[in-house]
C-alpha cells in the first residue's frame, strides 16, 4: 500500500498537497497514532484530536526557520510524523525511541522542551521579542488547548503579549477537555466566544477610511461607534481578548484543512498578535478514544477493536490513596479533597461522586491549588491535595509560605514520586524530597505498601499541622515492611518503592552469608536515626541523590557519633529519559543489582 505519509520527510513536503491530500495524510497519520499506541501506550486523544490543524499550519510555515511552538506537547504526534520521525515513531516512549513530548534533542523542528501545561505562550513572546531584536521575519505559532490557556502562566504572557503587540499566531484549540474536564468561569467564556470575519472586515476598512482628512475620520468614527455597538451587543465574549490587544478571529472547524488554513494564513500576514480560535473533538477518528478522552488522554497498551486497555489488576499506589480518602471522608467531614485537573490520574474519582460538596478540582492552576488549601485550612478545614510531583514543582513557594510556614493542617498526597517511566524527562518526580525534606514544619512521609500508604493518611489527618505524603507510579506492594530493630553488620536504609529492591538485594546477600538488615525509613523527614549503629550502611532513594535524603543521614549520622562505611543510591545530578521503570532503575543505579554491588563493595 503507497501512503502519502511515507512520502513526507519534512513539513515542506506538505506544501506540494492539495486539500484533499492534505485530509487523506491526516486519516493516515491517525491510523498511524492508532497502531502505534495500541503497543506502547501514549497520548491519544489530544494527537487525535490536533491531526488537521498541525497538517495546515505546517503547510504553511517554513519549519524550523519559522516557529512552531507545542503546549504541553501531548497533541503533537502529527507532528512528529511529518518531521522526519515516521520511521522512528514506532519507538514511541521506549527507552532509546522517540519522546513523547517535543524535545529540541530529537529533532531541528521541536523548539522546546514541553511537557508542562500553560508555558508555551510565555516561550512565544520570547521568541518574537527576539525576532524584533534581530531584525529576522520568521513567523510565530503556538497551540493550545482551553485548559491551558486558563492557567495563571497564560494569563500573565497574554496581558504583556497584549502590551507588546508583537506579531504572533496562537491558535486557541477548544476541546472541552484537559486530562479531567475543564472547569471554570473561562471555559464557559470560551464556549460562548463567536467572532466573525464581517466584524475583522469592517475594522480593517474603518481604518483605511482615516486616511481621507475630515471626512475620512467623521466616516471612520461612525463606523468604530457602530461596530463598538454590535461587537458590545451580539458577541460581548471577545472583549476580553480584544481589551488586552489581541485580535480575534471566528470559530474555525478544527478538522476542516481549507478552513483553517484560508484562517491562519490571514493571521499570519498580519503585523500583531491574533488568536485563531478551533474547535476540535479529542480523540477525532477513532470512537472509543472520542467517547473516552480521559481515558486516552494517557493510556497504556490497548486492544484497538474494543479499546480497552490491555493491562493486568494490580492494586497501584493511587488505588490506595483513593481508596483511604474515601474511607477516611466517611468519618471526618472536615476533610476536602483538591487537585489540579487531574480527577482520574489521582485516584479522586471514587471521592468526587460520593462527597461533591466536598471536592475541588481548580484546573491547571497548582500555585492557586496551593494557596486555597491553606485559607481551607485557616477555616478549619482538612484539606488533602492531590497532585503529581512534577507539577508540585510549580507550587513550592505556596508550599513553604502558605502553609509551613503558619504551620496549617494541609496534607499534600504526591503521586508519581520518583522515576514514572515512558512519560520521560518532564514528568518525573525526582526533586519533591530534596525540595521538601528541609521545609520546617513539614512531615515528609515516603511510604512502600499500601497499607502503609492508608495509615500515613491517617496518621497526617488525625496528627494535624503540614505533611507530604509521596508515592510511586505503579503496583503497591502488599508485603508490610517494618523498621528492623536488630543490629547487623550492614544496614540498607531505603525509601519508599525502594524498599523492595532492597529487600531483593538483601536476600541475595544473605546466601553469601552476610548480615544485613534493611529498614524500611518512611519518614523523610524528621529522620530517626538513633537505632542504626551498623558499621557499614547503603542508603537508596527514588529521587535526586544531590541534596537528597541520603545526605541528610550520613549529616546526621556524624552529628550522632556515628562514622561508618557508607554509601548513597540515588539519581545522579542530570535529567532521566523515558522507558519502563524496571529499565530506568537499572540505567540510573537503583535496582536491586546496584545495592547488592554498593554493599559487597563496601565491604
Amino acid at each position: 500500500m503507497n501512503r502519502i505519509l511515507d512520502k513526507i520527510d519534512s513539513p515542506q513536503d506538505l506544501s506540494q498537497l492539495d486539500n484533499s491530500e492534505l485530509q487523506i495524510l491526516a486519516d493516515e497519520i491517525r491510523e498511524e497514532i492508532i497502531t502505534t499506541t495500541s503497543k506502547v501506550g501514549g497520548h491519544v486523544s489530544a494527537s487525535l484530536g490536533t491531526v488537521e490543524t498541525i497538517l495546515a499550519v505546517h503547510s504553511l510555515i517554513n519549519s524550523p526557520y519559522d516557529k512552531f511552538i507545542f503546549d504541553v506537547g501531548h497533541q503533537s504526534y502529527a507532528h512528529k510524523l511529518i518531521t522526519g520521525r515516521n520511521k522512528s515513531f514506532k519507538t514511541l516512549r521506549q527507552l532509546g525511541g522517540i519522546s513523547g513530548f517535543t524535545k529540541p534533542s530529537e529533532s531541528e523542528h521541536d523548539i522546546h522542551y514541553s511537557g508542562h501545561a500553560s508555558d508555551s505562550l510565555s516561550i512565544a513572546l520570547g521568541l518574537a521579542k527576539a525576532k524584533k531584536l534581530n531584525g529576522t521575519d520568521e513567523k510565530i505559532v503556538t497551540l493550545i488547548g482551553d485548559a491551558s490557556i486558563a492557567g495563571g502562566m497564560s494569563f500573565e504572557a497574554l496581558n504583556q503579549i497584549g502590551q507588546e503587540k508583537l506579531p504572533m499566531v496562537i491558535i486557541l484549540n477548544e476541546n472541552n477537555m484537559s486530562i479531567s474536564p475543564n472547569v471554570g468561569g473561562f471555559t464557559n467564556h470560551l464556549k460562548s466566544m463567536r467572532v466573525s470575519y464581517g466584524y475583522n472586515e469592517a475594522r480593517r476598512a474603518a481604518i483605511q477610511l482615516k486616511k481621507y482628512g475630515k471626512i475620512g475620520n467623521f466616516a471612520y468614527n461612525a463606523v468604530h461607534l457602530a461596530k463598538e455597538s454590535v461587537k458590545n451587543a451580539v458577541m460581548p465574549d471577545m472583549l476580553m481578548f480584544e481589551k488586552l490587544g489581541i485580535l480575534c478571529s471566528q470559530i474555525v472547524d478544527g478538522h476542516d484543512i481549507g478552513e483553517l488554513k484560508r484562517t491562519v494564513s490571514i493571521a499570519l500576514d498580519l503585523d500583531k498578535p491574533v488568536l485563531v480560535h478551533v474547535v476540535t473533538q479529542k480523540g477525532a477518528g477513532y470512537a472509543p478514544a472520542a467517547d473516552d478522552p480521559e481515558l486516552f488522554h494517557g493510556i497504556g497498551p490497548y486492544s484497538i477493536k474494543t479499546g480497552r486497555p490491555k493491562k493486568s489488576n494490580t492494586y497501584t499506589f493511587t488505588q490506595a490513596f483513593s481508596d483511604a480518602i474515601v474511607d477516611e471522608a466517611k468519618h471526618n467531614k472536615d476533610i476536602v479533597a483538591m487537585t489540579a485537573a487531574m480527577v482520574g490520574g489521582t485516584g479522586l474519582k471514587d471521592f468526587a461522586a460520593k462527597y461533591q460538596d466536598r471536592f475541588i478540582d481548580c484546573g491547571i492552576a497548582e500555585e492557586h491549588l496551593l494557596g486555597m488549601a491553606s485559607g481551607l485550612a485557616v477555616a478549619g478545614k482538612k484539606p488533602v491535595v492531590a497532585i503529581y510531583s512534577a507539577f508540585l514543582q510549580r507550587a513550592i513557594d505556596q508550599v513553604i509560605t502558605n502553609i509551613a510556614l503558619p504551620n496549617l493542617d494541609v496534607i499534600i498526597c504526591v503521586d508519581r514520586a520518583g522515576l514514572v517511566g515512558v512519560d520521560g524527562v518532564s514528568h518525573h518526580g525526582l526533586f519533591d524530597m530534596a525540595n521538601l525534606k528541609n521545609i520546617p514544619n513539614l512531615t515528609v512521609i515516603a511510604p512502600s505498601n499500601a497499607q502503609d500508604l492508608k495509615e500515613s493518611l491517617h496518621e497526617a489527618i488525625e496528627h494535624g499541622g503540614p505533611y507530604v505524603i509521596r508515592y510511586p507510579k505503579g503496583e503497591a506492594p502488599k508485603n508490610k515492611y517494618k523498621l528492623d530493630k536488630k543490629s547487623h553488620d550492614v544496614s540498607i536504609l531505603a525509601f519508599g518503592d525502594c524498599v523492595a529492591d532492597a529487600v531483593a538485594a538483601q536476600k541475595k546477600l544473605k546466601k553469601k552469608s552476610l548480615d544485613v538488615g534493611v529498614c524500611d525509613m518512611k519518614y523523610v523527614s524528621p529522620l530517626d536515626l538513633k537505632k542504626i549503629k551498623s558499621k557499614v550502611i547503603v542508603t537508596v532513594e527514588n529521587g535526586i541523590l544531590q541534596g537528597g535524603v541520603g545526605e541528610s543521614i550520613l549529616c546526621e549520622l556524624y552529628s550522632l557519633g556515628c562514622k561508618p562505611k557508607f554509601k548513597s543510591l540515588g539519581i545522579d545530578n542530570k535529567f532521566v529519559s523515558h522507558g519502563q521503570i524496571d529499565e530506568l532503575k537499572e540505567l540510573v543505579g537503583i535496582d536491586s543489582k546496584v545495592i547488592e554491588e554498593a554493599v559487597l563493595s563496601l565491604l
